[in-house]
């Protein structure tokens, strides 16, 4: 069989060589590379991560430096948490301390705590691994380990459309919570001491063996800042 050039006729209706579209995933690999952030996610479903189902997984950098795989984490609880610095609704939990102390809690049994930022480079509230580590020690922050998601896929694998946006998957990899924080849409501090949070409680009852009696809830806050927002 020869190997001459194969022509892709686009969309509108001009056409590119084979040989010129793979200049171009080369240079787009290279881009990335240079970017230094890794993002890798399995799921074959064009629908988000869906409760009582497996929980899709991925890999993303840390501030740490390091690459940290869901998959790594089976056989521990995990609670996913996507953040925005600068949202009102994530400074309602951090200024007031009660995401750290939850953090710590439930930290010191085991269960490992990601916390993800999926705000795309130029949008408010990008992080790079030095902005994370800076944050984590000024605030005070007990999670495992902030990772980042520039590009979004994972953000948009789980469905996550808010700050904070919280997800709790269980040591057999099923995601078993999938919304807000708590029962409290607000900003205001005040409300924390009388609102349900969804997240405790559904690491609780896993823990005991009981069904989860509240496994979604509506998330709340800033809009994740995708590079499509």
């Amino acid at each position: 069989m020869g190997h001459g050039r194969i022509k892709v006729k686009l969309r509108d209706g001009g056409c590119v060589s084979s040989l010129y579209m793979r200049k171009i995933i080369f240079t787009a690999l290279c881009l990335g590379a240079l970017v230094g952030v890794t993002v890798s996610a399995e799921n074959t479903s064009s629908e988000p991560a869906t409760v009582r189902q497996p929980a899709p997984d991925f890999t993303l950098q840390g501030s740490d430096g390091k690459q940290h795989s869901l998959s790594e984490y089976k056989g521990k609880y995990v609670v996913l948490e996507w953040t925005n610095p600068n949202c009102p609704f994530v400074h309602k939990f951090y200024d007031s301390g009660t995401m750290q102390a939850l953090q710590t809690k439930e930290t010191a049994r085991g269960v490992v705590w990601l916390r993800i930022n999926s705000g795309a480079v130029g949008h408010d509230g990008y992080q790079t691994a030095s902005d994370l580590t800076s944050y984590a020690k000024e605030n005070h922050v007990a999670a495992t380990v902030s990772l980042m998601d520039p590009d979004g896929t994972v953000g948009h694998m789980y469905g996550a459309r808010t700050t904070p946006d919280m997800y709790v998957i269980d040591p057999k990899g099923v995601l078993i919570y999938a919304g807000g924080i708590d029962n409290k849409p607000s900003t205001d501090a005040a409300d924390i001491a009388t609102a349900k949070n969804y997240v405790a409680a559904a690491l609780k009852e896993s823990m005991a063996g009981e069904p989860v009696a509240t496994p979604t809830a509506r998330p709340y806050g800033c809009s994740v800042k995708y590079a499509s927002n």
